[in-house]
């Protein structure tokens, strides 16, 4: 039989995978102390070693200000060698490895970030619940060539590619947003501005690549609210990216701190992130999602492919490698995927669920994933490492119901 097109070789810029399925780059919780731990180690190692293409380490903050969870990695010299034994051991494995360089920007807190949280522009970041301080130009300078230097230290560290985060409301899909983007200056207004910061950041990440690393750009097809971008004008960044040279565009939507459920699909379990949460650090947080909770995070509906539809619109007005993120969980849908012109498929909780999926599903002993998009993982994510009900034990009565009640409504 013919092998599918998952299991054939592809290339991002000047680095070849040996199949087509990247894991994308979901938090996992595990930098405990903003540095690499054995956790995130063997997660990452399994991964590889259960038959993806490449294996993407979630969000790296590029300075101590872009810092939003304690548990997630801050890249600096002291860290690149646990990094590279990270690399060594998905080489050894036969996959890539991928880092996912960002910014919060104002999604985070003084307790975390070590500074009055920045963003575009001032404001109030209701989550923490903190003041936001508008960034200074020779500030928006420095972070540019802290994203250069963070991909210096990655290529230090072993990573064949790296992945800018630009969507989901980060610091650079808050320059690119009308929502969080104010400023009257030439970092604001037109998207043409709106864009500059985005343009001197990845012009410093291709020049720091070089000719030997793949650069991935993350980046939304709409933000997922009226006064967010819509496809039109993420259609034109996309293009811009184009233009700049980036290698391959992972394409999403939604915005962490306004439309969250829009990048995930599905119910958030409030039950399971109340649970979790420090009671003395989040009771008003806690008190606040057990009365207003849905009316803070929405439902939206979870189809296997939420974002293929967009995403093909993309596809006709793109010549760049496009790689489709989105609940992807069936050989069928991901070869559907992969015929409508995508280069590569990313996913994440199909690997959460089963790091040995890709190997199953290239041997024929599954066709689908397990996973049920209950979405525990993304409840427990907040607060511990990111891990699949199905390997929690004595997992508490009131969360499985919840588990077993989003798995039958689905």
């Amino acid at each position: 039989m013919m092998e599918s097109k998952i299991f054939t070789p592809c290339q991002i810029g000047p680095v070849t995978l040996r199949n087509r399925v990247i894991r994308s780059a979901a938090f996992e919780n595990m930098a405990y102390g903003n540095k690499p731990s054995q956790d995130l180690y063997n997660y990452h190692v399994a991964v590889a070693h259960g038959g993806v293409g490449m294996t993407t380490v979630a969000y790296a903050a590029v300075s101590q200000s872009g810092l939003s969870f304690n548990g997630q990695l801050w890249m600096r010299e002291e860290i690149v060698p646990e990094l590279k034994k990270l690399t060594d051991a998905i080489h050894a494995e036969g996959a890539k490895a991928s880092i996912q360089l960002g910014h919060c920007g104002n999604m985070t807190h003084r307790a975390t970030c070590g500074c009055m949280p920045v963003g575009a522009s001032r404001g109030f970041n209701l989550y923490s619940p903190t003041l936001v301080r508008k960034l200074k130009k020779d500030e928006i300078l420095g972070l540019v060539k802290d994203f250069g230097h963070a991909v210096e230290l990655a290529r230090q560290a072993g990573f064949d590619c790296v992945e800018i985060h630009a969507g989901h409301g980060y610091l650079i899909s808050q320059f690119l947003s009308p929502y969080t983007n104010h400023r009257h200056d030439e970092f604001g207004g037109s998207l043409e501005n709106r864009m500059r910061f985005m343009r001197l950041v990845m012009e410093e990440v291709m020049r720091v690549a070089g000719d030997d690393m793949g650069v991935v750009v993350k980046v939304n097809m709409h933000d997922g609210f009226r006064r967010g971008m819509q496809q039109e004008e993420c259609l034109k960044v996309a293009q811009e990216l184009e233009r700049l040279g980036v290698h391959a565009l992972v394409l999403t939507a939604g915005f962490v701190s306004k439309a969250p459920m829009e990048v995930m699909r599905g119910a958030m379990p409030l039950k399971t992130l109340r649970y979790y949460m420090d009671v003395k650090k989040f009771w008003w947080l806690k008190a606040a999602l057990a009365f207003v909770g849905r009316i803070m995070i929405p439902t939206r509906p979870y189809s296997e492919g939420y974002f293929l539809d967009e995403a093909k619109v993309f596809r006709a007005n793109l010549k760049l490698p496009l790689i489709y993120v989105g609940g992807l969980v069936s050989k069928e849908k991901m070869e559907e995927v992969l015929d409508a012109g995508f280069m590569g498929l990313q996913m994440a909780r199909a690997l959460v669920h089963d790091t040995d999926f890709v190997n199953k599903l290239k041997s024929g002993e599954v066709e689908r994933s397990g996973c049920k998009h209950s979405n525990y993982c993304i409840g427990r994510m907040y607060t511990l490492e990111m891990k699949c009900h199905h390997c929690v034990e004595n997992l508490p009565e009131r969360l499985q119901k919840e588990i077993d009640e989003a798995e039958r409504t689905l």
